[in-house]
């Protein structure tokens, strides 16, 4: 029978480091985003 990793957590896995990279990823791609749309608006503004 095959173990349940899911529920306990697999012990060669750093979970701790894995959401810390996540929580940077998405915290990069939202302010990325943010960056790109002010980039956008302020284009729209001052070259039209």
């Amino acid at each position: 029978m095959a173990d349940d990793h899911a529920a306990a957590g697999h012990p060669d896995m750093d979970y701790a480091e894995h959401d810390s990279t996540y929580a940077m990823f998405t915290a990069m791609t939202k302010w990325g985003t943010i960056g790109m749309v002010a980039l956008m608006v302020l284009m729209a503004i001052t070259l039209l």
